[in-house]
């Protein structure tokens, strides 16, 4: 019996060869996949290269806010979107099952996962900004830039969070490639539409409150440079908030398979 449970613990690898492992192989799959390139990168890029060519001012607001936009959709789509998709169908192939009878801890799954696809999005992130800032004629201090990539940290765990708390609830990949649409489209025109008062002043507060809401508004006061503002006050709080709901759900009721 001590020789077998030496044996086994020498056999074990140690935890940061197995997460240094599972790092390069989950960043190699990320790289190679075009749809999460697209959905971190290109997406945002169009809407700040439309946007640019607006004559006589722009629609869908002022340079800051359009900024905001592409960097929430831009972590939207591809954090609870990509993610979840990701994470259901490597669920539903077997995948997730077969990493979890590895030697590797499962915690060090799913952390690597996670890292690599906030890794991503930083870098998509701060692409995402300067190509902004460029195309609209900002002017960034180095201040500023750095706290674009701490939101854009924040908004990456809020919306990975989501697609966790989805694929934790839903099984099936279907369900939840459709659930995860569903609620990209309610979310979006919620915090668009809703946060410009068109829809009433009950909606208006409930946008404000809602995690595209929310991050519009730490992503535009950054960019802004207009310092710390009352609803900075309860936007950082209301995405620190949903972070700790939807993780909790997501990790509590999570399966590593479908039956």
């Amino acid at each position: 019996m001590t020789e077998t449970t030496a044996s086994s613990t020498l056999e074990r690898p140690p935890i940061g060869l197995a997460l240094r492992s599972l790092l390069r192989a989950d960043t190699i799959v990320l790289l190679r996949s075009r749809v999460a390139t697209v959905l971190a990168l290109v997406l945002p890029v169009a809407i700040l290269i439309a946007t640019s060519f607006a004559r006589n001012g722009n629609k869908l607001g002022d340079p800051a806010l359009v900024i905001g936009l592409a960097l929430t959709l831009g972590l939207l789509t591809s954090c609870m979107l990509g993610y979840s998709l990701n994470l259901a169908r490597d669920r539903e192939i077997g995948v997730l099952q077969r990493l979890r009878v590895t030697p590797a801890p499962t915690w060090t799954i799913m952390t690597s996962r996670i890292a690599v696809q906030v890794v991503t999005n930083l870098v998509a992130s701060l692409i995402v900004v300067v190509v902004g800032v460029i195309l609209h004629g900002l002017t960034l201090s180095v201040g500023q830039y750095l706290l674009v990539v701490a939101i854009a940290a924040l908004g990456a765990a809020v919306f990975l969070s989501i697609g966790q708390a989805i694929v934790g609830l839903v099984t099936s990949t279907g369900a939840v490639n459709a659930i995860g649409r569903i609620l990209f489209i309610l979310l979006v025109l919620l915090g668009i539409l809703g946060g410009t008062g068109i829809l009433g002043d009950t909606i208006q507060v409930i946008a404000e409150w809602s995690p595209v809401g929310a991050l519009m508004t730490l992503f535009n006061d950054a960019v802004t440079g207009s310092g710390w503002t009352s609803q900075d006050a309860y936007s950082l709080p209301a995405c620190i908030g949903y972070v700790v709901v939807f993780a909790f759900i997501g990790i509590r009721w999570f399966r590593w398979e479908t039956r």
